[in-house]
């Protein structure tokens, strides 16, 4: 009991520091960032990926819609199995400027699409890594910032989208 009153103590200072910066100008850059991460970037990606690259491109791209579902059952599952408050309603203080898409916290659905798309993505054409890895990075941290997550939620998401996006180009390439 002693570990995880630690680790909640901990990720609630890391998500008060965060969102320090939700303010005026930073603030709205990270509600943009955000608000993309909603799936809009990764549709447009999706969409790109035959446009520039040809029909090869076709299989990476239904490799992201699959896997893209996976996340999303996985993610609702987790989500619907913890039911982790999020820290804006749980932490007073907070600047909440972006409302929550729902109710739960855990895992960070975002940050685990974000880094399951980038890793399929960069793996396939590693040129995209100078755009989308800063922009995986900034959706995680714009979460915390935002109040939406703690700390954990986008690492476990994080994770979880590694794992689903590796296992979605295993899966694409043994079909190939």
């Amino acid at each position: 009991m002693f570990i995880r009153e630690h680790i909640s103590a901990w990720d609630r200072s890391v998500i008060v520091r965060c969102n320090r910066i939700n303010r005026r100008l930073l603030g709205d850059f990270f509600a943009l960032i955000s608000k993309l991460g909603d799936g809009w970037i990764w549709f447009a990606v999706m969409l790109l990926l035959p446009l520039i690259y040809g029909g090869s491109a076709i299989s990476v791209s239904l490799i992201m819609v699959a896997s893209g579902m996976v996340a999303t059952a996985l993610y609702k599952l987790i989500k619907n199995s913890t039911h982790r408050v999020r820290p804006c309603h749980d932490t007073p203080g907070l600047l909440v400027t972006v409302a929550p898409l729902d109710r739960y916290s855990f895992p960070s659905g975002h940050t685990l699409h974000a880094v399951c798309f980038t890793w399929i993505v960069c793996s396939c054409y590693p040129g995209w890594i100078w755009f989308l890895l800063p922009f995986t990075i900034l959706t995680g941290l714009s979460r915390m910032v935002l109040g939406l997550h703690y700390f954990s939620d986008v690492l476990i998401g994080a994770i979880i989208g590694g794992l689903v996006g590796s296992i979605g180009i295993l899966l694409g390439t043994l079909g190939a």
